[in-house]
């Protein structure tokens, strides 16, 4: 593996006047880790990150190389052209950014898009830095489409390196193989380096996997404030995410098929929440319809509405 140094700069002077010298000295800060991978139903990761970073002490801390670890023929950056000119080029980020609660709590946050090579030594990178910055708890979030209707309280799967730091979580899956993804590599290499990780998988209507799902991002926040004391304020998400929830409820009274899909998914899903069963939510003892089976009216439905769907 080539030197996992060679692929980041650290802007040293953020480094010393962020304030995390003094968190290191008593707990470490925390890192959020909210990359932008294969699976993030509903946009939740996504929508969590950029309202963290919205503060206005958000500082940029750590740059990683793009050049070395981005495909950019699977991932083609934006330009724009004006009248004769190519005017601006979007380049892609990959980054730790330094953020603050609402107590003034300094915390990392690691955003951008998953690398496409060089996974091994771009984890290796990371984990230096969770030395470097004393890092105490690194956690992550995104979303995962499940068979669930949007009227019920939402759930999510936790994982992590210590069965001690999720306490007495719901497993909803048993033992299953998934495509891997950055996010999840650097959980498990922490925990082989005795390093605390949690990840939370928030559970989204499949139905609405494809589009910006606020109500998802409270609940990725919500856990992350849980899990490390942090406070954050969630109220541009609450005010959007009621905005979601209407346009939803409108498109359901709109449609007696799409209202029946939800109350199909409703009566599985209360079955499921009445019964003693623990095991997953997809398992045979008790079924949830599939996307095709119940889902596909409201998914062809939602796909007519347009850009202005929630």
């Amino acid at each position: 593996m080539l030197d996992p140094h060679g692929l980041y700069e650290i802007d040293t002077e953020v480094e010393g006047a962020s304030g995390l010298d003094a968190v290191t000295n008593g707990t470490g800060p925390v890192l959020v880790n909210a990359l932008r991978g294969l699976v993030d139903a509903g946009s939740t990761g996504a929508l969590a990150v950029e309202h963290l970073l919205a503060g206005e002490r958000t500082t940029r801390l750590v740059t990683f190389d793009t050049d070395q670890l981005v495909d950019y023929r699977s991932k083609r950056p934006t330009m724009v052209f004006d009248s004769n000119a190519f005017s601006s080029y979007d380049a892609p980020v990959l980054a730790i950014d330094v953020a603050h609660d609402t107590e003034g709590t300094p915390f990392l946050v690691l955003h951008g898009s998953e690398p496409d090579v060089q996974w091994e030594r771009f984890v290796a990178a990371v984990c230096s830095l969770v030395d470097r910055f004393g890092v105490s708890l690194t956690i992550g979030m995104y979303g995962i489409p499940m068979g669930i209707p949007h009227t019920r309280a939402m759930s999510a799967t936790a994982h992590s390196t210590d069965s001690s730091l999720i306490g007495h979580a719901t497993s909803w899956f048993g033992k299953v193989k998934v495509p891997a993804s950055v996010a999840n590599l650097l959980e498990l290499r922490l925990g082989e380096i005795g390093r605390d990780a949690i990840g939370y998988a928030v559970h989204v209507p499949h139905y609405l996997a494809q589009a910006a799902y606020p109500p998802a991002a409270i609940v990725a926040l919500n856990h992350v404030e849980a899990a490390t004391g942090l406070s954050l304020n969630t109220d541009a998400l609450v005010a959007a995410a009621g905005e979601a929830r209407e346009a939803i409820e409108r498109q359901v009274a709109e449609s007696d098929e799409v209202a029946e899909v939800v109350r199909g998914l409703e009566e599985q899903y209360d079955a499921f929440a009445r019964s003693a069963e623990r095991g997953s939510l997809l398992a045979d003892a008790a079924p949830i319809p599939t996307a095709d089976e119940l889902g596909a009216e409201f998914e062809r439905f939602l796909a007519q509405q347009g850009p202005e769907t929630p």
